[in-house]
């Protein structure tokens, strides 16, 4: 199951947000963690994922380095403080969300 354009944008940049909470990682690094660590749910494109970076890296959530040390540059990106205050909020609005659905009586 694919999840809806819709949810995945609010989903999308709070699950980036939350990858790199546990350090940086670059792009491809996070398309691959996602679909590993949502069995395939949150899979996206680099199509999809790269501007989702630009818009957050543009709203001071995240920032970038590039590593020239391998083969080929690659840009590692991380969370900022403001970064972190957000996915704080985010975290519990999810949860708090969660929580209202399975009272409606949406479960698995």
């Amino acid at each position: 199951m694919r999840i809806e354009r819709d949810m995945m944008r609010g989903a999308g940049p709070l699950a980036v947000l939350r990858l790199l909470s546990d350090g940086e990682k670059y792009g491809y690094q996070l398309v691959k963690v996602l679909e590993k660590n949502s069995d395939g749910f949150l899979e996206m494109g680099q199509s999809t994922l790269y501007p989702m970076l630009y818009n957050l890296k543009s709203k001071g959530l995240i920032t970038s380095r590039i590593d020239n040390s391998a083969a080929r540059p690659r840009r590692y990106y991380r969370l900022t403080e403001k970064g972190k205050g957000r996915l704080e909020r985010e975290t519990k609005q999810w949860l708090a969300l969660s929580t209202a659905m399975k009272k409606l009586g949406v479960t698995a």
